[in-house]
């Protein structure tokens, strides 16, 4: 019985990798890649020889039971995608469906995500968060962000450059102006940055300033604006 290992890649900076992952790439029979070019950049830089194959949301629906019957009869195989950890917002669930169906072990090794870092960093509470990952384009987008109005938890969510100031738009539509907000870019690469404040503010300051690079946007829960108010109010009376 042969094993899929679930491997990080960096999201950025190229030595963002953990030495398991990099063992782990060394020992496999082949690498499973969302991109091979990337892929092969990657394994250059860290000096790893593997056998690489495509593996794609283009391909994914047709090729996952096969590669997953060729782990159950034996051979070991990665998953790489194209940054962070396989599964989230990136190819990945479909061939682990297959392979724990067609019983084959499964492990995923813990390393890379863009949306933690950019939590932390956010300042907004990250105790409980949900992560919606990229929101529909078209049919649906606005009756999800409708349905997460209310939502307690901090929330996550990736957007590309060009759709930026579309989607802080129509979460300050839908949520208020004035829900705090985070949106960093670039993570873990040379010109990294987060701007905090309010959907509104950073809505204007991309319109001023277009983004380029891949973003997390990061919204404060339902409530918060309410515990503000209640600790500007005891400041307020405390003076």
């Amino acid at each position: 019985m042969g094993k899929l290992y679930l491997v990080p890649t960096p999201v950025g900076n190229m030595d963002d990798i953990t030495l398991r992952a990099i063992r782990v790439l060394r020992e496999v029979g082949l690498v499973l890649a969302e991109d091979t070019r990337r892929a092969g950049l990657l394994l250059k830089h860290h000096a790893i020889e593997a056998r690489l194959l495509s593996h794609h949301k283009f391909n994914e629906h047709r090729t996952a039971e096969m590669l997953a019957a060729r782990i159950a009869a034996g051979e070991d195989m990665a998953l790489v995608t194209d940054a962070g950890t396989p599964g989230i917002s990136d190819p990945g669930f479909l061939l682990v469906r297959a392979a724990v169906e067609a019983g084959a072990e499964v492990e995923c090794l813990p390393g890379a995500t863009a949306f933690v870092p950019a939590l932390v960093c956010s300042a907004l509470p990250c105790e409980r968060f949900a992560f919606e990952g990229f929101l529909p384009q078209k049919k649906g987008r606005h009756t999800r962000i409708v349905a997460l109005q209310d939502e307690p938890r901090t929330m996550i969510f990736y957007e590309s450059p060009h759709r930026l100031v579309r989607l802080l738009a129509e979460l300050a539509d839908v949520f208020g102006a004035e829900r705090r907000a985070s949106v960093s870019r670039e993570i873990s690469k040379l010109h990294e940055d987060t701007q905090r404040g309010t959907l509104a503010q950073l809505a204007d300051h991309f319109t001023a300033t277009p983004p380029k690079g891949e973003i997390v946007v990061v919204v404060e829960g339902r409530g918060g604006e309410d515990a503000r108010q209640r600790k500007a109010q005891r400041q307020t009376h405390t003076d």
